[in-house]
């Protein structure tokens, strides 16, 4: 990535309001700039975020999994299979971080290899009852079902945890009334690096290091 021509100050302040959620129009008029350049600044902050949390190794312990729909406008079927939706995959380990990833359906042969491929064998995998998880059941991993239609939380066995992510994600989007489809990835990667970094002062302290290594 290029250097910016911003001067240092207001890129400290566009990173400021970044981190704070603000809009990339409502950034620009903060910090006196045109609003053409705090958009694109916005998005070469989401594209390093993209590229700094892209890979990560193979975990063991206890695991959420789960897959949400976003964005589209056409009214009619929700959830599963809904029109004109984004299906995302998501694994949160819990007390670490959540991981996502773009899917073209929830298929148990689209999500189980993306499973393998995060969770080590004998870890526990807790779901809902959607029926593209039943390959776990026969799987290396120690799987529990959670029934929506009967129960959100049985002790342990809950999803609560992924869901909170997909809640807070889609909340944040929101904001921006429209994602194009073709940067879609990048929001979905900074709410991912928001939830997995919550403290406003350490995403501050830690996207200021990243731009300085990128486009310092």
């Amino acid at each position: 990535m290029r250097k910016s021509r911003l001067s240092k100050y207001k890129q400290d302040r566009l990173i400021e309001y970044f981190v704070s959620g603000s809009t990339a129009r409502t950034a620009a008029e903060l910090v006196n700039v045109n609003k053409s350049t705090a958009a694109y600044y916005f998005h070469r902050l989401r594209e390093i975020i993209a590229l700094e949390t892209q890979n990560r190794g193979v975990l063991s312990g206890e695991f959420e999994v789960d897959e949400s729909y976003f964005g589209g406008t056409r009214k009619g079927k929700r959830g599963r299979g809904a029109a004109g939706k984004v299906p995302v995959f998501g694994i949160l380990k819990r007390g670490g971080k959540v991981y996502t990833q773009i899917i073209p359906d929830a298929s148990g042969k689209t999500m189980i290899p993306i499973i393998e491929d995060r969770i080590m064998p004998d870890s526990i995998v807790y779901s809902d009852c959607w029926r593209g998880y039943d390959v776990l059941d026969v799987s290396e991993f120690k799987h529990y079902r959670i029934n929506h239609s009967k129960i959100f939380a049985d002790q342990k066995n809950h999803i609560n945890g992924i869901e909170n992510f997909w809640n807070q994600a889609k909340r944040h989007m929101r904001k921006f009334n429209g994602i194009p489809a073709k940067h879609f990835e990048l929001f979905l990667k900074e709410c991912e690096w928001r939830f997995n970094n919550s403290d406003s002062k350490s995403q501050l302290k830690q996207l200021k290091q990243w731009v300085k290594h990128y486009m310092g």
